[in-house]
Order: structure tokens, then C-alpha cells, then sequence
């Protein structure tokens, strides 16, 4: 019996191993110069204790530690993302023995580093939004601390930066790192302008070529995508996705599709909208809100009938 059960697995190990060959993929598994998730993973968990010294990573830091602390946590981030980006380079370009690949990769990670500040800036402007726009919050520090829109937006930004930097493969795996633990979904080539406040979050979308201006504020279930992805990878460097201009609310629900679709500055969207064409600006923006009917049943068993419409909005779509 167990010579069987080996002869069995000794076939599918050879029929795997014969699959591979076929398909391309033994050149991957035999290089080493794939892209370790773990260690990207890691690095993000010590940029956002970069982000926000004293809220993750080592407590208790004082003036006199934190710059060795910080000088630490720089040196870490350097080496790691190196070797990755080094990594990245080779298997985009295929040219595995290049001597360059890690001098130019080094050349990035300082240039990355170096706009951490910059970063840090920006993201205070979104804590700010957030903390405004949600009544619901009690401090900042419950924001830093455990509002997942923040999360997923310090991890784009970091990405975005490194997206800019034409770093390959690295920023699609950290924003789908924090697309796996907050459910929001933010391509690293969009891009989003200060003050931006995600609420709830969960099903959010925002694809590669959207644009958002200042102080924009989204809720749970937005999309704003491309109207058609039939195209496949003609489409590349198309821009398929809406352009939000400043001080824009989209409530949870709505679709914003197409790359010619704008969202004029100040617009509201109201929930479960799908909006294909340009919204001029200051404009209120709805579906037919439904006729809601409520049956009440008397003390003396009669029912009675009420219908409630909304006219909130200006506009209906």
C-alpha cells in the first residue's frame, strides 16, 4: 500500500514539475528573484511606525532614544526594500545578472525615503478630515489607532510614492495588502489629493487612472472604476476612471464609471447612484428615491396606511 501511495505521488510530482516547464514557470521558481510578500509586509508595519512614532512598534520613546530608534527603523527599511526592489527590477526586465539593478535600486529607496516627511504632512491633512467629518470619532489617536480608512490610505500613498518611482510589482502588493485586512481597494496609480476621509470603507474601489482633488469624503461600497476592461491591455495608460473634483461626497453605494466622467467640485452622489456621464458642479445627485409605505395596526385593529417621500435632493438621476 504505501508503495502505491508513493508511486502516486511521484507522478504528480512529475507531472507538476512537467507543467511548469511547459507553461514558463520553472524559470521563476529557479531564480530566487521573486518578490518576498513577508518581508514587504513587514516593511510596511515599519513605515507606518515611521508614520506614527509611539502608536506601533516600541512605546515609551523619549527624546533622547527616539533618534536612534528612528535611525534603526530607517536602516531596516533601506536594507529590506532594496533587496525587494532589486528583486523587482530583475524580474521585470528579465536580465537577471545585470550589475545596475542595485545601484538604481538603491537610488530609489533614498528617494523614497527621503519624501517620508512629505508624506507624513499629507496624511495628518486626512486624519484632520476624518476626524471633522465623523462625529462618531473620539480623538485622533482612535483614528491613527484602529480606523481602517486610514490605514488603507497611508499604505496607498506610501505605494503611490514607489509608483511614481516606476518601482514594478512592490506597490500593487502593498496596497492589496491593505486591500486584504480593510476590504478598500486603491490602486497605487491613482491619484488623491489632501484631506481625504474614507468612512466605514468596507467594498470601496478606486481604480489606476482615478483622480480625486482636496477634501474629498467617500463612504463603504463606492466604486469608481472603467466602464469596460474588454479592451484588456490596450487600455494600458488610458485613463478609464472618473476624475472627483474638490469638496465631493459620494455616499456608500454609488458606481462612478468612465474616464471622460466628472464629478464637478462640491457635488454630492447620493447612495446606489450609478453615474456614467459629467455632474456639473454644487449638484446633488440621487435615484428615485423609493415610496416607502408603513402599515400600523391600531388598538382597535384597523390598519392604516402612510406613504413618505423624500425630496432631499435637487437633482434625480
Amino acid at each position: 500500500m504505501e508503495n502505491f501511495l508513493d508511486c502516486r505521488r511521484k507522478h504528480i510530482v512529475e507531472a507538476l514539475v512537467e507543467n511548469y516547464k511547459d507553461l514558463g514557470d520553472m524559470d521563476k521558481a529557479i531564480t530566487g528573484f521573486q518578490i518576498n510578500r513577508s518581508v514587504m509586509y513587514e516593511v510596511i508595519d515599519n513605515l507606518r511606525e515611521l508614520i506614527f512614532p509611539g502608536y506601533f512598534g516600541k512605546k515609551n520613546l523619549n527624546a533622547g532614544f527616539i533618534e536612534y530608534h528612528v535611525g534603526e527603523l530607517v536602516e531596516e527599511i533601506e536594507y529590506s526594500l532594496t533587496v525587494q526592489i532589486e528583486r523587482a527590477l530583475r524580474h521585470r526586465e528579465k536580465k537577471y545578472e545585470n550589475p545596475y539593478f542595485p545601484e538604481t535600486a538603491s537610488a530609489i529607496v533614498f528617494a523614497f525615503l527621503s519624501k517620508l516627511p512629505d508624506i507624513r504632512k499629507i496624511l495628518q491633512t486626512d486624519i484632520e478630515a476624518t476626524f471633522d467629518g465623523d462625529p462618531a470619532a473620539f480623538s485622533r489617536d482612535e483614528i491613527i489607532s484602529s480606523y481602517p480608512g486610514v490605514y488603507a490610505i497611508m499604505v496607498y500613498r506610501l505605494a503611490h510614492e514607489l509608483y511614481i518611482l516606476n518601482v514594478p510589482l512592490i506597490p500593487r502588493i502593498m496596497t492589496e495588502r491593505a486591500h486584504s485586512i480593510t476590504g478598500i481597494d486603491i490602486h497605487p496609480g491613482a491619484k488623491i489629493g489632501a484631506y481625504f476621509f474614507i468612512d466605514h470603507g468596507t467594498g470601496v474601489v478606486i481604480g489606476e487612472t482615478t483622480v480625486i482633488g482636496k477634501n474629498a469624503k467617500i463612504y463603504q461600497g463606492v466604486t469608481l472604476g472603467g466602464l469596460s476592461t474588454r479592451g484588456g491591455q490596450s487600455l494600458k495608460s488610458v485613463k478609464r476612471h472618473p476624475t472627483i473634483e474638490d469638496n465631493v461626497t459620494i455616499y456608500s453605494g454609488a458606481s462612478i464609471l468612465g474616464g471622460e466622467t466628472v464629478i464637478g467640485e462640491g457635488a454630492i452622489i447620493g447612495s446606489n447612484a450609478f453615474i456614467t456621464k459629467t455632474v456639473p458642479p454644487y449638484t446633488k445627485v440621487s435615484i428615485k428615491n423609493p415610496e416607502l409605505q408603513f402599515r400600523n395596526s391600531g388598538a382597535d385593529g384597523t390598519a392604516t396606511t402612510e406613504l413618505l417621500q423624500d425630496g432631499f435632493w435637487d437633482y434625480v438621476i
